[in-house]
């Protein structure tokens, strides 16, 4: 064995090669990412980005068919899509180990709900296991194929965005030598006609009286002696703020929190006087803890559902006693996250902060239109709602009657190939009157820059082909179909114009790519001190690079040299023409 520093997630992926795994698909998420980006530089591993959750998690179920250990991985909400597919491979059981990784996001770093994967554990009836730390992120994955090939069903490992992105000490090994099972052929087993599944079904539930067995074990779940009277129930990296805080108290460590030690449970609380259950997001332990009839003193009454805990939080909700730390440094200033300096969104939305049209929004660097300056965007649910909600939005203002109204949905083009395109055939089918503009930057850009469908490139870097947005929408029959220039305003003014004028479903497709990722950049802008008036129009561009000056009656703006990536679209702005590029 040797010892490395690994993240969570790096752990997570080396406990895959360790474990043997051969199948792994994903769609990028913040914080599960950047294990599918470790396993496509491997050989020997298929690692695949899917085109959305559902599809990963379908790949996932067919390597576990084809007999060999596989893997999708995704962040919270990305269940919700692949959750038909998880719903049912709970029924069927596995052929080979099959593992469901999930990263939770508590705080909603970049997220759009705060939602707790356990609970899909106790809907689909399977294990949940949850790793504290790196070290147990790897192992407890190789548990995870151990525990669904023992018990013939998927496993759910959920991390949250500490676990995955922290590091700690980790001791890697060589891969097991793991026997390939022959393709699955069982059709009773695998076919989920309502004549198999109710046979089906029952096994679910002898599997689950098996798991509960099981789980009071396994050393998974562990308790940890201690002094005092108050007892510690925690989970994952809520135990390592226990801990913190309550360094000699006793714990019991939940690594699998789906289905509880019951046994072990009664047993500890029995073995202190009060009793406290310190757990992220929703009381999921303290709920069925309380079902079986024991005391909690200390839990969501104490520890709140929302946002991260912290080893201060906890100390304090027991003891009233914060601990002590710095106070924050005075006078730092908050910025509001906003688009990188030269993106061809800040085009986009400063059109449309002009014209005011209705916006529905989706999941993507674009979802910052929403905040100022721009201010245009009216509506985000989730990835790939931007068109049906517009959609839904003009039938019923349609069937409302009154003025015309043609709303515009704005959606990413790796958004638009998860979920985007099945809305789109719904628009034009059903007689939609709305516009779509689809920002293709040719990259997955919130995530870090994944690739896609439409960037011509698979997740290890190969040449795969290249989907065509522009022809697939004129396939499904959109309208109008037309290409436009993010960084060209008067044009782009003119086309959204017209479009919103013209009824039916359009869409304009943006084929700027990303300045980050690509490296884009052009000769910066300076500003003409002589002629600038101070009128801060270029300010409305939102742009980092942009700055003004307050001095004599009427100030001046400033471009940053070292920020400004030289797009343009502040100068287009400027009445005065004072914005140039710099010599």
């Amino acid at each position: 064995m040797k010892k490395a520093i690994l993240s969570g997630n790096e752990a997570i992926a080396r406990g895959f090669i360790e474990a043997g795994g051969k199948v792994a698909a994903a769609y990028p998420g913040t914080p599960s990412t950047e294990v599918l980006e470790i396993l496509s530089k491997e050989k020997g591993i298929h690692a695949e980005w899917s085109t959305n959750e559902k599809v990963a998690m379908e790949v996932a179920i067919g390597g576990s068919l084809a007999g060999v250990r596989s893997m999708a991985c995704m962040k919270h909400v990305g269940v919700n899509v692949a959750a038909d597919p998880l719903m049912t491979v709970t029924y069927t059981g596995v052929n080979a180990g099959l593992v469901l990784m999930v990263a939770d996001d508590p705080g909603m770093f970049s997220s759009q709900n705060e939602q707790d994967t356990r609970h899909y554990s106790r809907m689909a009836k399977i294990p949940c296991v949850e790793p504290a730390d790196s070290g147990e992120a790897k192992e407890f994955l190789r548990q995870a194929f151990e525990l669904s090939e023992a018990f013939d069903t998927p496993v759910i490992l959920r991390t949250t965005t500490r676990v995955s992105h922290c590091k700690s000490v980790v001791e890697t090994a060589d891969p097991v030598i793991v026997k390939d099972r022959d393709l699955a052929r069982d059709v009773p087993k695998y076919v989920m006609l309502p004549g198999n599944a109710k046979k089906r079904h029952l096994i679910v539930e002898e599997r689950l009286i098996k798991l509960r067995e099981f789980a009071d074990t396994t050393l998974l779940n562990q308790e940890i002696k201690g002094t005092g009277e108050l007892g510690f129930i925690a989970n994952g990296v809520a135990y390592q703020y226990v801990r913190e805080a309550f360094p000699d108290a006793p714990v019991l460590k939940l690594g699998m929190t789906y289905p509880l030690p019951e046994k072990k449970i009664r047993a500890f609380a029995a073995s202190v006087r009060k009793l406290a259950i310190v757990e992220e997001l929703d009381g999921f332990i303290e709920e069925q803890v309380k079902a079986m009839g024991l005391v909690v003193h200390f839990g969501k009454a104490a520890f709140p559902p929302c946002g991260e805990l912290t080893s201060r939080l906890i100390r304090d909700a027991v003891t009233g006693t914060p601990l002590t730390c710095k106070a924050p440094v005075p006078g730092l200033i908050m910025r509001p996250p906003t688009f990188c300096p030269g993106c061809s969104h800040r085009g986009l939305y400063t059109i449309l902060a002009k014209l005011k049209p209705y916006v529905s929004g989706d999941i993507g660097c674009y979802t910052l239109g929403a905040l100022p300056p721009f201010g245009s965007m009216n509506t985000c649910i989730c990835m790939g709602a931007s068109i049906s909600a517009a959609h839904g939005i003009s039938r019923g203002l349609a069937i409302k009657g009154g003025e015309h109204q043609k709303p515009v949905a704005v959606i990413g083009d790796s958004t638009f190939m998860h979920s985007g395109i099945t809305g789109l055939i719904d628009m034009v089918y059903n007689g939609g009157d709305a516009l779509v503009v689809v920002m293709n930057n040719d990259t997955t850009g919130m995530t870090g820059g994944q690739e896609h469908p439409g960037t011509g490139r698979r997740a290890g870097g190969a040449e795969a082909p290249k989907l065509s947005i522009e022809k697939l929408c004129k396939v499904i029959g959109a309208r109008a179909v037309r290409e436009i220039d993010a960084y060209n305003l008067k044009d782009l003014e003119k086309i959204i114009k017209e479009e919103l004028a013209t009824p039916g479903p359009s869409v304009l497709v943006s084929n700027q790519p990303c300045v980050l990722r690509y490296r884009v950049s052009s000769k910066p802008y300076t500003v003409d001190r002589a002629t600038c008036v101070g009128c801060k129009a270029c300010l409305k561009a939102g742009c980092i690079a942009l700055s003004f000056v307050p001095e004599g009656k009427k100030g001046y703006a400033a471009v940053d040299a070292l920020l400004c990536n030289g797009c343009g679209i502040c100068a287009q702005l400027c009445a005065t023409k004072s914005l140039v590029v710099a010599k």
